[in-house]
């Protein structure tokens, strides 16, 4: 019997799902057409034709779902590209921040940022432990197209100080997330993970979504996607 998602994600911290939206790929490229392909990172909020299979119920949020459960929902999006025109390299690191609506300062939350003139801020880590992180492949990932690289179990260590951080990958060890086009990769979203700069660049879009399913305290709101 196969594992459920859940299992396997809290084992490694980052699962393949072969062909998960290989039925819907040209449907997603047509959502997504509006948006500059020269940028490297492009935040999303606000496609319609998206925001149906985003859903707890829709090709890209259902996995998320089965995770999570019905109250998933899509509170991040980002297209990356990396091609010959932006191919660059991102350090090991956690994902540390959400995107919200307004500025409401609220005790743990912070500091705040503002990215492509969206609101950001660090939410308390223990939030962070209970979301997941979906990568659409639009392209194939091969090793020599940068792929995704995660340290297994690392999801399981709570907030890595900055300094220690090579010493977790060491011991973590890598896994290269490749892919072909309408692969799914989920990750657990704290997971240490970089990606190296492109050996022989060309497309490689990845529509990027953070899904949770806390309600935020106070009067912060999910800016969602």
């Amino acid at each position: 019997m196969i594992e459920p998602i859940s299992a396997r994600l809290d084992d490694s911290g980052a699962v393949l799902c072969p062909e998960a939206i290989a039925p819907w790929l040209a449907g997603i490229e047509t959502a997504l057409s509006s948006l500059p392909e020269e940028q490297a990172g492009t935040r999303i909020h606000g496609i319609e034709p998206l925001r149906e299979m985003l859903a707890p119920t829709g090709c890209i949020g259902s996995p998320a779902a089965a995770i999570l459960g019905r109250n998933a929902r899509a509170v991040r999006a980002i297209l990356f590209n990396k091609s010959a025109a932006t191919n660059w390299s991102l350090g090991w690191h956690q994902d540390r921040t959400i995107c919200v609506r307004a500025r409401r300062d609220t005790p743990g939350f912070g500091p705040w940022t503002v990215k492509q003139g969206l609101h950001h801020v660090a939410p308390p880590f223990d939030l962070l432990t209970r979301m997941v992180t979906l990568r659409v492949h639009l392209d194939d990932v091969p090793a020599d197209n940068a792929p995704l690289l995660v340290a297994p179990g690392s999801h399981r260590m709570g907030r890595i100080a900055v300094d220690e951080i090579d010493a977790v990958v060491s011991r973590c060890g890598t896994m290269a997330c490749l892919a072909r086009a309408g692969d799914i990769w989920i990750y657990s979203t704290p997971i240490l993970h970089a990606s190296e700069a492109a050996a022989a660049p060309r497309n490689r879009r990845v529509l990027q979504v953070d899904y949770a399913a806390d309600e935020l305290p106070g009067d912060l709101e999910w800016l969602g996607a």
